[in-house]
């Protein structure tokens, strides 16, 4: 079982940065293709950026790509995403997310269940 624990969210006002975290504590953690998605009432989760198991080919949706930024520290079993020139439609609950045999790509087509969930995040970005 591999625990993950979202941190960073907060209120924001538009235009403004936020650093997401997501922690998974063991040491299996450079097995896992990570990922964001987000969730507003009303609508379903949406994906917003995936990285692969080594870092590279990071995925993004179009609605955030040159905006938000994602990275990862195996080292320290953790996974970022930087979001700058936030807008109030970035407005939700932010999920990390790991999966074992899905790509960065893979996460972003969203098909199938994703292996593991966070609680999830609150980002609140005010106009």
């Amino acid at each position: 079982q591999v625990q993950l624990v979202e941190s960073g969210g907060g209120l924001v006002q538009a235009g403004g940065s936020l650093r997401l975290s997501c922690a998974a504590p063991g040491r299996t953690f450079s097995s896992f293709a990570m990922g964001w998605f987000r969730q507003t009432p009303g609508k379903e989760r949406e994906f917003v950026a995936a990285i692969s198991r080594g870092g590279g080919g990071p995925y993004y949706s179009d609605s955030v790509k040159g905006r938000f930024t994602i990275s990862r520290e195996n080292a320290k079993n953790t996974v970022h995403l930087q979001m700058n020139n936030l807008k109030p439609e970035d407005t939700g609950v932010y999920y990390c997310a790991a999966d074992r045999f899905k790509t960065a790509q893979g996460m972003g087509a969203m098909s199938g269940g994703m292996d593991y969930w966070g609680k999830g995040t609150l980002v609140t970005v005010s106009s």
